[in-house]
C-alpha cells in the first residue's frame, strides 16, 4: 500500500477532519457529562484553593505525591489560573477523543503504509464506555499511549533505535504519571510491535522475543516508580475478583454504552461484523503486527482482575482498546479494487458520523439535566456543609443519569462540602477527614436507593435520612431520589425544588430516631463484595 496516489480517506486533511469531528459532542456542554468527572472537579478545586482557603483542611487532606494517576490534576495547575478551572477541564477532556482518533489513524498508517478504509470503523471507540464513565486520567493516558506507540513504530521503521531509546525513557515516565494503565498498555503494544520487527529482520521467534524485550528497556523505568508508590505505608486498596467471566463478556458488549441500548449494541455488532470479514472475506486480511498486539491485549484483558489496588473496573477499561487495535489491524489485500475500498471507507465514515451525531444529541440532553439540577447551587451559600443524596436503582440502567457525582460541582463552584469524594490513601491526592460526617463523609454515601441492594454499600433513602448526623450538615440536596416518607425530613425546610429533586435547609439538628433504632440500623452486616457491578437493566 506504499505506492500510488493517496485516496481521500488516507490524506492528512482527512485525519485532521476526523480529529476535529471527534471533538463535536463535547463542544456544547459546559461540563462534559461523564459520570465521575464532577467528583474529580471537586478535587481539582480543593487542590487549587486549599493553600488560600485553609479552612478546607477541616474537611479534606490534600498532599502532593508522585502517583500513577495525575494526568489532569497536573495539567490544570498552569491552565486553571489562565482560563478558569471549568474551561481548563473542558479543554483537556475535549482533547481525549481527538488524540484517540489521531493515535488510531497514525498507528494504522505506520503499520499498513496507508490508512486502510476499515480503520474508520474503530473511530467511534474514542467515546468508549470507560471514557463515558469519567475515567479521565486513564482515558488521557490511553490516548497518549496510542500516539506514542505510533511514534515508536515510526522510529523503528526508520531504524532510529538510539533516538527512540533516548526519548522514550522520559516519555514513559510522563505517561506513567498520567496514569499507570496507559504506560502498561504502551509496553504491551511496543513489545508486540518490536517482536514483529525483529521477526521481519530474520530472527527466529526465541531470538526475536529476547531482542524485543531488550528493545523495550527504555520503557522500564516507571517500574521503579511503581514499586516506590505501592510500597508506602499510606497506600491502601486491594486487588480482587479474578476471572469474572460474566462481566468480562458484558464489558465487551458495553464498549459503546451511552444512552440508547439497542443503538449501542447494534453499533458494537457492526464492529464485530467488520472483524469477521477479516477472517472470512478473501479481499481483507489482518496485519501480523496489530493482530499480535490485539491478541496480547486480549490476554491482558482476560488475566486482569476487576479490582486493582482498590480501583474497580480495571479490566473493563481495556476492552474498547482491544477491539480498536483489532479493527485498525485489518487491511485490504491487493485484489480489492478502489471501488470496494472506497465503499468500505464511505460506510466507515457514515458509521463514525452517525455515532458522533448521536453522541452530540445525547450530551445535549445530559447538559439540560445538568443545568436544571445545578440551579440548586444558586441557593447554597459558599462553605456550606452540604450532604448530597443521588437516587438510583439497584438494577444498572443502560442510560446513566451522569449525576452520581454532582456533589463535586457544589465543592467546585461553592466550596461547599461534598460527600462524594473518593477517600483511598495512595490512590488519590485527596482524602477525607471530616469526622463529624461519620458514615456520610465520602463516596459512596451520596448514592441512595429505594431498597437495600445486594452486594452494594448504597443505603436506602429511608436509612440515609434516619442515620444522617444533622449536626454535621447545614443542607441536604436530594437529586432525583427514590420515594421516601416526608416525615423523615421533619425539621428541614425546602428552599429549592425541581421535579423530585429538592434542596433542604436543616433547621432542627436533633436526631429523628431513638438511640435504640440507631443502634439497630448501624449493626454490622456481612461485608458485600467490593464494588460489585449491578445487573444490567434490559
Amino acid at each position: 500500500m506504499n505506492g500510488g496516489t493517496l485516496h481521500w480517506w488516507q490524506t492528512r486533511w482527512f485525519v485532521a477532519a476526523m480529529a476535529l469531528l471527534a471533538a463535536v459532542p463535547l463542544l456544547w456542554p459546559d461540563i462534559a457529562p461523564l459520570v465521575d468527572l464532577p467528583g474529580h472537579m471537586g478535587r481539582y478545586r480543593v487542590q487549587l484553593e486549599i493553600g488560600r482557603q485553609p479552612w478546607l483542611n477541616q474537611w479534606y487532606d490534600f498532599r502532593w505525591q508522585v502517583i500513577g494517576n495525575l494526568g489532569i490534576d497536573l495539567l490544570i495547575v498552569p491552565l486553571a489560573p489562565l482560563i478558569g478551572l471549568e474551561p481548563a477541564v473542558k479543554l483537556i477532556v475535549l482533547t481525549i477523543p481527538v488524540l484517540t482518533v489521531t493515535g488510531l489513524l497514525w498507528i494504522a498508517r505506520e503499520v499498513h503504509g496507508r490508512i486502510p478504509a476499515t480503520a474508520l470503523f474503530a473511530l467511534p471507540l474514542a467515546y468508549s464506555y470507560p471514557f463515558q464513565f469519567g475515567f479521565v486520567n486513564f482515558a488521557l493516558s490511553m490516548a497518549w499511549a496510542l500516539n506514542l506507540f505510533a511514534l515508536w513504530l515510526r522510529l523503528g521503521r526508520y531504524d532510529r533505535v538510539a533516538l527512540r531509546t533516548a526519548i522514550f525513557v522520559p516519555l514513559s515516565c510522563i505517561l506513567w504519571v498520567c496514569h499507570t494503565f496507559g504506560w502498561g498498555v504502551l509496553g504491551v503494544l511496543a513489545f508486540s510491535g518490536e517482536l514483529i520487527r525483529q521477526r521481519d529482520r530474520g530472527h527466529g521467534w526465541v531470538h526475536a522475543f529476547w531482542r524485543a524485550g531488550i528493545g523495550c528497556i527504555p520503557l522500564a523505568l516507571p517500574m521503579v516508580m511503581m514499586v516506590l508508590w505501592r510500597s508506602g505505608d499510606h497506600v491502601t486498596g486491594q486487588t480482587a475478583d479474578w476471572f469474572n467471566w460474566r462481566w468480562k463478556i458484558n464489558w465487551v458488549q458495553m464498549v459503546l454504552r451511552d444512552r440508547w441500548m439497542a443503538f449501542d449494541l447494534a453499533s458494537v455488532t457492526v464492529m464485530f461484523l467488520i472483524l469477521l470479514k477479516g477472517v472470512r472475506d478473501e479481499r481483507i486480511e489482518y496485519s501480523r503486527n496489530l493482530a499480535l498486539s490485539a491478541l496480547f491485549l486480549a490476554a491482558v484483558y482476560i488475566l486482569l482482575p476487576r479490582i486493582v489496588f482498590g480501583s474497580a473496573y480495571a479490566d473493563m477499561r481495556l476492552a474498547p482498546y482491544v477491539l480498536a487495535i483489532a479493527l485498525i489491524g485489518l487491511r485490504p489485500k491487493r485484489g480489492l479494487s478502489f471501488r470496494g475500498a472506497a465503499t468500505f471507507a464511505a460506510l466507515g465514515l457514515a458509521f463514525f458520523g452517525v455515532r458522533i451525531a448521536a453522541g452530540t444529541y445525547s450530551n445535549w440532553l445530559y447538559d439540560r439535566d445538568y443545568d436544571r439540577t445545578l440551579a440548586a447551587l444558586d441557593h447554597i451559600p459558599e462553605r456550606a456543609r452540604l450532604v448530597t443524596f443521588v437516587g438510583r436503582r439497584c438494577i444498572d440502567d443502560w442510560e446513566s443519569s451522569r449525576l452520581e457525582h454532582v456533589a463535586g460541582l457544589a465543592l467546585e463552584r461553592k466550596l461547599a462540602y461534598a460527600n462524594d469524594q473518593w477517600s483511598m490513601a495512595g490512590g488519590q491526592l485527596l482524602t477525607v477527614n471530616y469526622r463529624a460526617a461519620g458514615r456520610f463523609a465520602h463516596d459512596p454515601s451520596e448514592i441512595v436507593t429505594g431498597r437495600r441492594c445486594r452486594g452494594q454499600w448504597w443505603r436506602p433513602i429511608s436509612t440515609a435520612l434516619k442515620l444522617l448526623p444533622r449536626d454535621a450538615f447545614d443542607y441536604v440536596w436530594m437529586v432525583k431520589p427514590p420515594a421516601y416518607d416526608p416525615a423523615l425530613t421533619r425539621g428541614m425546610t425546602p428552599i429549592w425544588r425541581d421535579g423530585s429533586s429538592v434542596l433542604f435547609r436543616i433547621d432542627d439538628r436533633r436526631p429523628i430516631i431513638s438511640p435504640e433504632e440507631y443502634e439497630r440500623l448501624t449493626r454490622p452486616i456481612r461485608r458485600p463484595p467490593p464494588a460489585e457491578p449491578s445487573r444490567i437493566a434490559i
